[in-house]
């Protein structure tokens, strides 16, 4: 008998069928994987399965009985637990606080914030969480704070742990601490449901994959039975060889010199990329890929060495003066750094035209009907549907809101497009259309830069490698020797070897 099981599970939006029939179901001690695409219906299901929505129709059944959820709340007292990716804390609070929130002990009519703390701790303790109840968590890690929201499932009598895309954050020593906290849930006979875009984790994890397509599901296999290749296929329709697009540029002149940058965590990086070229640039997380490129951009502190953009010295220029001097650079955090949440995807991408002076200043006026025929341009152009264009970027879904900060380059005439992390939380659906824009500008003789830890990207889209290892750019890899196993042999080497 399953754990948690779903039937014909069904719900309708005005004009929209977000999920339809679909069947689902979860044992005791499982992981199991939901995959799709963005808009696939991943967020519907778990919804309806957290509490947080009510089914148009079909059956959700736990331990073989049909159930109903009033709430959220109601399906937590039942014991499922939802980690949405947005999480549920409360920044100025304490973490103790925040786990009790609700269930606070309390002495008479006051709260014993010392039976709370003793009890917080028991409990990260118990877990294996190594974080101070008495920290607020505002102050705490991206994996901390995860830590904390799950350990507040275990108010309860746990039985099925939903997890949404929990690695998108995390380092590769978080998530191998994540996924060894999963795997002695599942020795306790605890379900858990997983989401992920990051089809190179369910090997380590899975027992089982269901994806789902356009609402729909496609079905179910266990992850023994299957590879990449089929869950791609299955997930969008299309073989694995069809996601990345041949990108027909020859390398022409130099455009951008590096010589020994330092910075902090940086040791002394030399490099050249031409017009035309996709450079790809990869190492484990906290390599030093991603600080090598923000102190070329002057978004960290430069310590010594030299860039030079089209054979003009920029190694003291500011960040906008290096942007109107021709480098983009897209953000790896969308949210923070990348987009406008408040904003709707006009507005982000209206700015970044007025901003980047692409249409031309026309002394102090700006030319407003020309940004909105560009805009509507540039949207057409990045496939955002014309529906999405006036809502808040707050509202898109993150394939969407990356379809947006892609946009935005298009309004930069820029020489040198730097691209880091640019499929993080991306289905591969978005994936594709993103490569194609990559590929676009390289053949249009732009230089491009691609950093990722999302290693078969790097691979299938660079005409060269860098690999990062520990602050120092540890290998240079052309031609042949651009493999996996070259890549990951100088994951670990800080020597400094060019191949």
């Amino acid at each position: 008998m399953s754990l948690i099981e779903t039937r014909k599970l069904t719900k309708r939006y005005p004009g929209v069928v977000a999920l339809d029939a679909v069947d689902f179901d979860l044992a005791e001690g499982e992981v199991h994987v939901l995959f799709g695409e963005n808009g696939a219906g991943k967020s519907t299901l778990i919804s309806m399965l957290a509490g947080a929505k009510a089914p148009t129709s079909g059956d959700i059944l736990l331990n073989g009985q049909p159930v109903a959820f009033a709430s959220v709340a109601d399906a937590q007292a039942k014991g499922i637990y939802t980690v949405f990716q947005e999480f549920s804390l409360i920044p100025t609070l304490t973490v103790a606080q925040n786990i009790f929130l609700g269930w606070e002990p309390c002495r008479g009519p006051f709260v014993d914030h010392r039976a709370m703390r003793r009890r917080a701790a028991g409990m990260l303790g118990e877990l294996g969480f190594d974080i101070d109840p008495n920290a607020v968590v505002a102050g705490l890690s991206r994996a901390q704070q995860q830590m904390v929201e799950i350990t507040k499932a275990f108010h309860g009598d746990l039985k099925v742990l939903i997890l949404d895309e929990p690695t998108a954050s995390l380092t590769d020593r978080e998530v191998d601490h994540l996924f060894k906290f999963v795997l002695s849930l599942k020795r306790r006979g605890i379900g858990i449901v997983y989401i992920s875009h990051r089809i190179q984790e369910f090997i380590r994890i899975a027992d089982r994959i269901t994806v789902l397509r356009d609402g729909a599901k496609v079905g179910t296999v266990p992850m023994a039975d299957t590879d990449d290749a089929a869950l791609v296929e299955m997930m969008t329709g299309r073989a694995i060889d069809e996601i990345y697009p041949r990108i027909d540029a020859a390398p022409g002149a130099e455009v951008l010199k590096v010589e020994g940058l330092r910075s902090k965590g940086l040791h002394s990086a030399s490099f050249t990329l031409r017009a035309g070229e996709v450079l790809g640039v990869a190492g484990l997380v906290g390599s030093g890929k991603s600080r090598l490129f923000r102190t070329i951009m002057g978004l960290l502190p430069r310590h010594g060495g030299r860039v030079e953009l089209l054979g003009n010295d920029i190694s003291d220029a500011s960040t906008a003066q290096i942007i109107t001097s021709g480098l983009y650079y897209l953000s790896p955090d969308r949210k923070a750094e990348g987009l406008d949440l408040a904003k709707t995807s006009n507005d982000n991408l209206g700015l970044n035209l007025v901003m980047g002076d692409k249409l031309g200043k026309g002394g102090w006026f700006v030319n407003w009907g020309a940004v909105r025929r560009e805009t509507q341009a540039i949207s057409d152009h990045v496939e955002l549907q014309p529906s999405y264009r006036t809502k808040p970027v707050s509202q898109l879904s993150g394939g969407n809101q990356q379809k947006v900060l892609f946009g935005k380059c298009f309004g930069q005439n820029a020489e040198v497009y730097i691209f880091d992390e640019p499929t993080v939380g991306v289905d591969m659906g978005t994936r594709s259309a993103l490569y194609l824009l990559i590929k676009e500008l390289a053949e249009a003789g732009k230089a491009v830069v691609v950093i990722s830890s999302d290693l078969p990207e790097v691979l299938n889209l660079a005409n060269r490698i860098l690999v990062m290892a520990q602050g120092r750019l540890s290998a240079e890899l052309t031609g042949a020797d651009m493999t996996e196993e070259q890549v990951l042999r100088f994951f670990f080497d800080e020597s400094g070897a060019v191949v």
